[in-house]
């Protein structure tokens, strides 16, 4: 083992050796950086790979991972998705990313895409959860990792890794956040800014931690046992953590979000009888019969 490859080790947080471990990997430089690094840490590998037929070269990629497989001895599957073109078209692939792999699968995130996510869930509004993404999630072992250290191992290792072109496409705001945006904020401050939103999103999550621990026992009121009385009594920050809680949506393949500042919003009003109910991500509705609410899925708004 090259003192290079042990210094990433140092900081990448994977499971013991010998531990079996699913990773998606797409043939770019970081999850082929996150394969090898897992093989040198002694996890038992399988591969899996996700096709979003969204690009005409996508199908390359994919033989790529099964020929790199068969070359490392690693059993690769290969998850076909199909993609409909259209608005949120990132989100959209996520989710079918998330719904195609393994629970628990690593992923090849870097420090500097916890920046990117923590820049982009601030453009739009996030809370605390938002800005502290990623931070202690046991499937993305390389948030301590740059990621053009990660790029030089993969390159000084004799492995050639894929480029995928829509990486370099400015209509996704990702691609923005990273070629321009961090760009500038480096400019502006004066040095790297990527170790300091890691530094933020770490600080955040210890705080939401804390918040969480304060309002365990929130959790035992349900909407359909609470008294918005009651409720209406709280500061209006724990309110909006429990409605934050109480109202999650589960999305198709996405996992469970919050929801929406606006929705939060709306559902306040509910509480403190200013409306009789709202309409809610996933067709559901928010109302409020005398003091106590309901939330019925797939209802419209009457």
């Amino acid at each position: 083992m090259t003192t290079a490859e042990q210094s990433l080790l140092d900081r990448c947080h994977f499971p013991a050796p010998g531990t079996e471990a699913s990773l998606a990997v797409s043939g770019g430089p970081d999850s082929l950086g996150m394969l090898l690094l897992s093989l040198a840490a002694g996890l038992r590998v399988r591969v899996h790979h996700v096709d979003h037929h969204a690009r005409p070269t996508s199908t390359d990629d994919a033989r790529y991972v099964l020929q790199l497989g068969e070359t490392l001895g690693l059993e690769v599957v290969v998850h076909d998705v199909q993609i409909a073109p259209g608005p949120n078209f990132e989100s959209r692939a996520r989710a079918a990313r998330r719904g195609a792999l393994p629970e628990g699968a690593l992923t090849g995130h870097t420090m500097d895409d916890l920046a990117e996510t923590v820049l982009l869930n601030m453009l739009r509004g996030a809370g605390v959860d938002g800005l502290s993404p990623m931070v202690g999630d046991p499937t993305k072992p390389l948030l301590e990792v740059r990621r053009a250290a990660l790029h030089t191992y993969v390159a000084e290792s004799g492995w050639h890794a894929v480029h995928d072109e829509t990486n370099d496409n400015a209509a996704f705001q990702r691609n923005r956040v990273r070629h321009e945006l961090l760009a500038l904020a480096c400019d502006v401050a004066g040095r790297d800014v990527v170790p300091i939103l890691a530094r933020q999103a770490q600080l955040i999550h210890d705080d939401r931690a804390w918040l969480d621990e304060l309002s365990r026992d929130d959790r035992s009121v349900t909407l359909s046992n609470a008294d918005c009385r009651v409720l209406r009594a709280w500061p209006t920050a724990r309110l909006r953590r429990w409605l934050r809680h109480q109202l999650r949506h589960h999305d198709q393949g996405d996992g469970e979000h919050p929801p929406s500042a606006g929705e939060v919003a709306r559902a306040l009003s509910v509480v403190r009888g200013e409306i009789v109910a709202t309409e809610l991500e996933g067709g559901r509705r928010l109302a409020r019969r005398g003091q106590h609410l309901t939330l019925d899925e797939g209802s419209p708004l009457r």
